[in-house]
């Protein structure tokens, strides 16, 4: 079954609390937290004040997406404040090696993330070094945007590589991940789903119903393949 990450920019930024207390009540896999510093990416998101406050309210896994340059300066203070897990993006850090070995020495997971046109062979030196590989599936920065298609191919070409290789790293996949693009993107290979506006934080809808929803459709995608298999 695919991990289920909430997008926690997308959730009611004056309720956080309440919001993950009603997620954790649900089962969810991890939060995932959009760190931007508007240099990266156009856009400020949450920083280490906001994890640390909530850290005590949830024992699921914090995972920090860290989308700001020169990464490797902020490890120890967003593993302070509580993350279980940090991804870096490849295009920011000069050292990519020593930013992943410095972030798996504080004893967290440690994540490469890719823009969707930064090719996959920015791994074939760190795959060693890896947990997981974050896959954007938009220009990372906003939410609500667009899938870009060619991205489907990357994954199935990411899951061949891991098989190939005989590693134990997952596939995240972040950027409109939808009742549309979810099938596709578990069937290339994804195992963790970054949820935000497009499946999850619905303004139709309450989490809890939401999140409902979303359990029964990744449990009727299951058994599908069960089927077809």
């Amino acid at each position: 079954m695919a991990k289920i990450g909430p997008s926690l920019m997308c959730a009611d930024m004056g309720n956080l609390k309440d919001s993950v207390n009603r997620l954790d009540n649900g089962k969810v896999d991890f939060y995932h937290f959009d760190v931007m510093d508007g240099s990266f990416v156009p856009n400020f998101t949450m920083g280490p004040d906001m994890i640390k406050t909530l850290r005590p309210y949830s024992a699921t896994p914090f995972d920090v997406h860290l989308m700001i340059q020169e990464p490797e300066r902020y490890i120890d203070l967003f593993a302070d404040a509580g993350a279980d897990m940090i991804s870096v993006h490849a295009e920011a850090t000069i050292h990519l090696q020593r930013t992943l070995q410095s972030i798996r020495n504080r004893g967290l997971k440690a994540g490469v993330a890719l823009n969707p046109s930064t090719p996959l062979n920015v791994l074939d030196y760190v795959w060693d070094t890896v947990d997981y590989v974050v896959l954007m599936t938009v220009n990372p920065g906003f939410a609500g945007q667009k899938f870009i298609p060619l991205t489907f191919d990357k994954i199935a070409q990411l899951k061949e590589l891991i098989t190939q290789k005989g590693l134990d790293i997952e596939i995240q996949v972040d950027g409109n991940i939808s009742y549309d693009t979810i099938p596709k993107v578990l069937e290339k290979g994804a195992d963790m789903l970054v949820c935000g506006t497009s499946s999850l934080f619905k303004k139709d809808k309450s989490l809890e119903q939401a999140l409902v929803e979303l359990h029964d459709f990744l449990n009727s995608l299951t058994g599908k393949s069960k089927i077809n298999s």
